[in-house]
């Protein structure tokens, strides 16, 4: 559920939103978590920038009195369940998820009771209402971990990327029954065009998400969440890297090693820009600062969605250390 308050967008806007934003996070004792894929200027002033995994455990320790979170919707949902007694606002109530909206609650609670049985395992992908049907919560930074941990004879449902959890039968040797849904972004790299690129660029590696479909991970020199990307271009001997993500991660990698060439997977239809997430896209520096400006849009979520979405968080982040 979300809350909003109309705001006239021809309002001038002051001339350094960079330290007008500073100033509004002293006043609110805020502070701005932003994912990798967010622009390179709300990158450069977040304070904490992050996966999915770091976002959480941040969001979980925070002393701050109001979260603004650069990113979509479940994330800062997620922000709110581990924060209820705080103000979590999200710049664009926009800014949803197309992986999330894969898996409506209504027919997942179907699926769900019809295989009693089985252990729900739900990436963090998803929203409020998948996660408190839930037994634990995963991020691509951690779903291997967590379901090595899970007694071998114990079903596992995985939901909502099927990618994600072909990902990780492979890398587990489990077999589990997966929700069939997925990322737009991850689904539109073209394997053609990265074996293409790799033969351009003998010289480069190939590193991607385990949201990519199975004949793009086939051709991957190395497979990581976002967070596992940066690290290893950082590491590898390779100067070349060809990145099968949101290219939004890629300001990063040239922050940290300047030195080195980063190549976007192309998607499949040379005439869009679909390799970039057009949720994640919707924040702005502007809108960011104005709905701290504002307080608004907020994040609220029904109690009993809450209290039942907040453990699944809490056993994977038990789960993760």
């Amino acid at each position: 559920m979300f809350t909003t308050a109309p705001v006239n967008p021809a309002a001038a806007l002051p001339k350094d939103l960079f330290g007008t934003i500073a100033d509004l996070k002293r006043e609110l004792n805020a502070i701005i978590l932003a994912h990798y894929y967010q622009e390179p200027d709300i990158q450069d002033i977040a304070d904490y920038l992050g996966d999915s995994l770091g976002l959480s455990q941040t969001a979980a320790t925070t002393e701050a009195d109001v979260i603004v979170f650069a990113g979509v919707h479940f994330m800062a949902e997620t922000a709110k369940i581990l924060n209820p007694n705080k103000l979590v606002l999200l710049p664009d109530l926009a800014a949803g998820c197309s992986l999330a909206d894969s898996c409506p609650p209504a027919a997942f609670a179907a699926f769900k009771a019809s295989h009693p049985n089985h252990l729900v395992i739900s990436y963090i992908n998803c929203t409020a209402e998948i996660k408190a049907m839930s037994d634990i919560i995963c991020t691509s930074s951690n779903a291997v971990k967590i379901v090595n941990q899970i007694p071998v004879d114990q079903p596992i449902i995985f939901a909502p990327d099927r990618n994600l959890g072909n990902y990780v039968m492979k890398q587990t040797g489990r077999d589990m029954l997966l929700w069939q849904g997925s990322c737009i972004v991850h689904e539109t790299f073209s394997e053609k065009k990265l074996v293409q690129l790799k033969q351009q660029h003998p010289e480069a590696e190939a590193i991607a998400h385990p949201e990519c479909e199975p004949p793009v991970l086939r051709h991957a020199d190395y497979i990581g969440s976002t967070t596992a990307l940066l690290k290893y271009v950082q590491t590898s001997p390779k100067q070349q890297f060809i990145v099968a993500t949101e290219p939004g991660i890629i300001h990063q990698m040239q922050k940290a090693v300047p030195s080195k060439y980063f190549i976007p997977a192309p998607p499949m239809n040379d005439h869009c820009a679909c390799n970039e997430c057009p949720y994640m896209r919707l924040n702005t520096l502007e809108k960011l600062y104005l709905c701290m400006k504002h307080r608004m849009p907020e994040i609220t979520l029904p109690k009993t969605v809450q209290t039942a979405a907040l453990k699944p968080i809490q056993r994977m982040l038990a789960m993760s250390i």
